[in-house]
């Protein structure tokens, strides 16, 4: 039986002190919570469910009621997951689903104060980490980023946030994300789609700050430097867009083919955008998710990136929303399906520096509050709508 969302807030000033950190290990190069959220957004949005405004309160009552909540949530681990392009093996979604459901009993222990949440979260993760040992087929490094980067912002706040999870439980945690993880996003030469490349660099950055692992952490950034202009066109490119790093694509006939037909470039286009707009989704959340934890260890990669960003959220969120289509964008008939993509991007660049993204904040207002994709990107109007932190 659901406690009403009363109840619930009622808890948050008796345990505003149950979320107080154990003595974490030395971090050494990583600030803790580090992973997506610090520890100003996460007290910023307690307070802002406690306060019961919108859109936190409607975002918390979405997250509180969906199945990922649910407390007979059962893990279902595997040692291999094998997952085929263009199918959807049930090992594959399970543990996505398995990562978002300890993500979501993480962030509501953090609400609430409610050690029980904690402890599902805790019970989730270590049954992953008990039995998993690799992830095969076609799509093991697009599946390993999406769930490894979930399991990284659940284990991140749990550790740094709750004093019940067992220090050698926490370590074979950290050694599944490591060798069945980080392993699949150790290939640099990328001729499939941006947003593959993007959610593992996601993933990786991720992972390294829960690992403390510099050398990790220092290789995404790199990654990351290089990916994010060979996906998103500036004019200041030149007449045809920076060609992927380590890849083949770098004619104008081939570039052209990567971009799916599009002979057209304007600030802020992706090489997905004639695809679908999802794919497109997929890449500017991981963006913003790699800059987002970046920042949170003093590293900006919003900076150089600013720019592209910007165009590219203006751009895809004005046809999103019902903008005329150009004849000269994809034929004039774009897939329109953008998903919960937007609030991270659009809290660093309106909230934390001004920037004015009128397109993108009236997307994003209608498309509150933004829930889940089921695949990586999960209650972002909860944790970062008007949530810069520090």
């Amino acid at each position: 039986m659901r406690r009403p969302l009363a109840f619930a807030l009622a808890v948050v000033a008796l345990f505003a002190t149950a979320a107080a950190p154990p003595p974490p290990p030395d971090p050494g190069y990583f600030a803790h919570p580090g992973v997506l959220l610090n520890r100003a957004q996460l007290d910023g949005m307690r307070a802002h469910v406690h306060d019961g405004a919108e859109p936190w309160r409607s975002a918390y009552r979405q997250l509180r009621d969906s199945r990922y909540a649910a407390p007979d949530h059962r893990p279902h681990p595997i040692a291999v997951v094998a997952c085929k392009p263009y199918t959807k093996p049930p090992a594959c979604t399970a543990e996505r689903e398995d990562a978002i459901a300890a993500y979501t009993q993480a962030l509501l222990w953090y609400v609430t104060g409610e050690r029980a949440h904690a402890e599902r979260a805790v019970r989730i993760m270590d049954a992953w980490s008990k039995v998993l040992r690799d992830h095969t087929e076609g799509n093991s490094a697009l599946q390993a980023a999406w769930a490894g980067s979930t399991w990284a912002r659940a284990a991140e706040i749990v550790r740094y946030t709750y004093d019940g999870w067992p220090k050698a439980r926490v370590e074979r945690f950290g050694n599944m994300l490591r060798h069945a993880y980080l392993g699949e996003y150790a290939e640099e030469v990328a001729d499939y789609n941006g947003n593959w490349d993007l959610a593992m660099i996601d993933a990786s950055i991720q992972i390294a700050v829960f690992l403390d692992d510099r050398q990790v952490f220092d290789r995404a950034v790199r990654r990351f430097k290089m990916r994010v202009p060979a996906y998103f066109y500036l004019r200041s490119d030149g007449p045809l867009p920076v060609p992927p790093p380590g890849g083949k694509a770098d004619t104008p006939e081939e570039i052209r083919e990567f971009w799916f037909g599009q002979k057209v470039y304007v600030d802020g286009l992706g090489q997905e955008s004639c695809r679908n707009f999802m794919h497109v989704g997929y890449a500017l959340a991981a963006t913003a998710h790699i800059a987002e934890t970046a920042h949170h260890q003093g590293v900006d990669l919003y900076g150089p990136v600013r720019q592209r960003l910007r165009a590219a959220l203006e751009l895809h969120a004005g046809y999103q929303a019902g903008g005329a289509v150009p004849k000269w964008l994809c034929g004039g008939n774009p897939e329109l399906t953008m998903g919960p993509d937007l609030e991270v991007a659009l809290n660093h660049l309106q909230g934390r520096l001004g920037l004015p993204m009128p397109r993108t904040s009236r997307l994003a207002q209608a498309m509150r509050p933004a829930g889940t994709d089921d695949l990586f990107v999960a209650w972002e109007t909860l944790t970062h709508a008007a949530n810069p932190g520090t």
